[in-house]
């Protein structure tokens, strides 16, 4: 048995109005298509046609914003009065576009326009009350922040002070008090009535920008669509309509930077998708800012010069690449220091770039299904800062809030968190957020969910089907890719690939038809998939190769209900790795206990079944690993089925080596029993070998027929000394008691370390007794 990582979520089945079925039948939408238009709420004529082909005119008026006249206003004047105006932006994706905006739109007008983006390392997020001294200094009159502003209020009231007003347009969560600035543009102000709330920090610029020009700037979208996607808002209602219009205004515009940036990427102007940004485009313009300036966007996206444009890509490109590299790094060094039994994992070190931690906390989060911490400790070990990333059943920002007067900086939301500490407040938020568990009755270890839209067969899996799912596109937050399931398939032709053989390439199979399958980064888990029945869940997608389509399934996760069986006989199977948690090794033969390698966790030399259950009736076990063969099998038997485990290793070591050895035939055994009347004494402490290469008798079984000899009475073994009996009684060998149990012997290693895989389950499966 193997559990899914996540918990598998069905949305209930709905029952469309018959207006709705007439729609889906006159645009040719087919009812599973339907089915999942209206889990996203498209109900109505109106709905799907603003959902499936939106326009400029579904964009809502932008002086419906707080503030949006007073600020166009101030703008104006400005502009006519000749003021040097700064665009105050943020260091990623969604501050670069905003600030690109912003900037052309005030040129476009005739404006004066300077930008300054801080540096994460050096000015923090957000307004910056030296930077906001020295641009006054330089002779800025009017300063307009974008994506950001609502939290600095300290640099604004000095700027007002000074006589410099502030314009704020920002997205973010708004504080229970806002900065005494001019305006303040946000969709979410209290006081405004826009009718969407969920604008990203590029939108809210986008919306200042209609307002200036007086008409929707469409040259501006492909800017909109890169930082909405990037900033992972809600892609609903009017982020939709941003996103499928920008996403047209890339492929058709004639942006020279983003055209570079896109090249770079390795991907093509058309076709260019939501994934792509979202996968590509939006991490390339982050690793500017993660690393250190973030300025070289916006010359990229406002350059009118193709060497340039190519310059900056090529350097944005060594940026990413330096910042996977990072990632990689402190990411393996991060897995090093995971303790399994946490619930929460809190990981600090010296040397950890600041500006990818996010990344490592998400990766940690997703490969453990726990809520993760990661900080980076300063040179002088008194401070830490970093970032959190969470799973539903936990509101990180909530946890940690109550423990505010702890950070030195801190933020966040629901599934995210920024922080700064002194070092020696770590182990307080260790021990807070373990008791914020117990207190809280949480349980984490459910895992996160995985909406599956629907269960599907391979059958139903067609080319036309996942054209259609496009029909829902752009994906994003809050419009996910649809996920679908399939049960009760097998996986064949399972295949490890990458160049790590990090990844798996497999076909699922239900007897009738068959579905090519990729899951990346399950490489290691190749031997769970075999030939019994499993449910796999991922998203569907094309792969075309010369000219030949076919679908295919990107695997999210998988589970397998029935008892598993690995096969770790034979020396290469044995090198695979073994779970140690609620795992117990069992060896039948004492000497086999020198065969095990390794950590073990609990290991156990069988004598009997109640022995067995005995020692382990305070564990809780999952997995059996047997080490060597019984000397019965319902022994076996009855360890798995009594102890209800769900997967089962073979490991069938064996130090006797019978079967391979066999019982010896008539002539050796001749042969010994001459040379043992030859002798007066043998000492087979010393001399076995030498005695095994004169008869040319393997070792082990030499062994064997000795110990039959002894057994029947034609010897004498004393302190390794073997003497014959002048004149024993004649036995056949068949009355030894040591070579009926060899007979038996050799019966269970045949079966247990010959048989094939598919044989040895069927036998743990039924009641067949060997």
């Amino acid at each position: 048995m193997k559990k899914s990582k996540y918990i598998w979520r069905y949305p209930e089945n709905p029952t469309f109005s018959e207006e709705f079925n007439g729609l889906l039948n006159e645009k040719k939408i087919s009812p599973l298509i339907g089915k999942l238009l209206w889990q996203r709420g498209i109900h109505t004529a109106e709905q799907l046609e603003g959902f499936l082909a939106p326009t400029l005119e579904s964009l809502h008026d932008p002086y419906l914003i707080h503030d949006m006249d007073k600020a166009v206003e101030r703008i104006q004047q400005a502009i006519e009065q000749g003021e040097r105006i700064l665009v105050y932006g943020d260091y990623d994706a969604d501050g670069i576009t905003s600030t690109t905006v912003m900037k052309e739109a005030l040129e476009l007008i005739g404006g004066e326009v300077d930008y300054f983006l801080p540096n994460r390392f050096v000015h923090g997020y957000g307004p910056n009350l030296t930077v906001f001294k020295e641009k006054i200094e330089e002779g800025i009159q009017l300063v307009v922040t974008v994506d950001n502003g609502v939290a600095g209020h300290e640099a604004v009231a000095f700027a007002q002070e000074q006589g410099v007003d502030v314009i704020i347009t920002d997205h973010h969560e708004l504080p229970e008090e806002l900065p005494d600035a001019f305006a303040v543009i946000h969709p979410k102000h209290p006081e405004g009535m826009y009718p969407f709330p969920d604008l990203a920090g590029v939108g809210v610029a986008f919306k200042v920008a209609s307002a200036l020009l007086g008409e929707v700037p469409v040259e501006f979208l492909d800017l909109v669509s890169i930082g909405t996607i990037a900033d992972l808002v809600s892609l609903t209602g009017e982020n939709r309509a941003l996103v499928q219009l920008g996403l047209k205004m890339i492929q058709s515009g004639d942006r020279i930077g983003l055209d570079a940036l896109i090249h770079s990427a390795g991907l093509k102007k058309d076709g260019l998708s939501e994934e792509n940004i979202g996968f590509a485009i939006g991490p390339r313009l982050n690793a500017l800012g993660r690393l250190g300036e973030a300025a070289p966007g916006v010359e990229l996206m406002t350059t009118f010069d193709e060497e340039q444009a190519m310059e900056i890509a090529a350097f944005i490109e060594e940026k990413n690449t330096e910042r996977k590299t990072i990632v990689d790094t402190i990411t393996t060094e991060a897995f090093e220091l995971l303790d399994p039994n946490d619930q929460i994992h809190v990981l600090a070190q010296k040397g950890w770039h600041e500006g990818v931690l996010g990344i490592v906390a998400g990766r940690i989060m997703q490969e453990t299904g726990k809520p993760a911490i990661v900080l980076t400790i300063d040179e002088a070990g008194e401070s830490a800062k970093g970032s959190g990333r969470s799973v539903s059943a936990l509101n990180l920002y909530e946890a940690l809030n109550e423990i505010r007067d702890l950070f030195t900086h801190f933020g966040g939301h629901h599934m995210a968190a920024g922080m700064t500490l002194p070092v020696e407040n770590i182990e307080k938020i260790r021990t807070h957020l373990a008791d914020y568990i117990e207190r809280n009755q949480l349980d984490l270890s459910q895992g996160q969910e995985l909406i599956i839209d629907e269960v599907l067969t391979i059958e139903a899996t067609t080319i036309p089907f996942i054209d259609q799912l496009k029909l829902l596109a752009p994906f994003g937050t809050d419009n996910p890719m649809p996920s679908f399931a399939y049960k009760q398939v097998r996986a064949v032709d399972v295949r490890q690939i990458g160049a790590a053989q990090n990844h798996l390439k497999l076909q699922l199979t239900d007897g009738s038809a068959n579905l090519d399958v990729i899951a990346f980064q399950m490489g290691k888990e190749a031997k769970e998939f075999s030939d019994i029945p499993c449910s796999i869940a991922g998203k569907l997608s094309i792969n075309e190769w010369n000219g030949n389509k076919k679908p295919q399934l990107m695997a999210e996760d998988y589970a397998i209900e029935e008892l598993q069986l690995f096969d770790l006989r034979g020396r290469t199977n044995q090198q695979q790795e073994i779970p140690t948690d609620q795992t117990i090794f069992v060896y039948f033969q004492k000497e086999s206990i020198k065969l095990i390698k390794g950590e073990t966790a609990n290991t156990i030399h069988f004598t009997t079944v109640e022995q067995f259950f005995t020692e382990t009736q305070e564990l809780i076990i999952e997995q059996l690993v047997f080490v060597d063969c019984p000397d019965d099998m319902k022994d076996m038997k009855q360890l798995i089925t009594r102890s209800e485990v769900s997967r089962i290793y073979i490991m069938g070591l064996s130090t006797d080596e019978a079967y391979l050895n066999g019982m010896g035939t008539r002539d050796q055994y001749s042969k010994l029993y001459a040379l043992i009347r030859k002798q007066e004494k043998i000492d087979i402490r010393y001399k076995l070998k030498a005695v095994a290469q004169f008869l040319n008798i393997q070792e082990k079984l030499l062994i064997f027929m000795i110990q039959v000899f002894f057994d029947l009475g034609f010897v004498t073994i004393e302190d390794g000394v073997l003497r014959n009996v002048p004149a024993p009684e004649n036995h056949p060998l068949t009355e030894s008691t040591v070579y009926q149990k060899r007979l038996k012997q050799i019966k269970i290693e045949e079966f247990l370390l010959y048989s094939d895989r598919k044989a040895l389950l069927q036998w743990l499966l039924n009641e067949e007794e060997k």
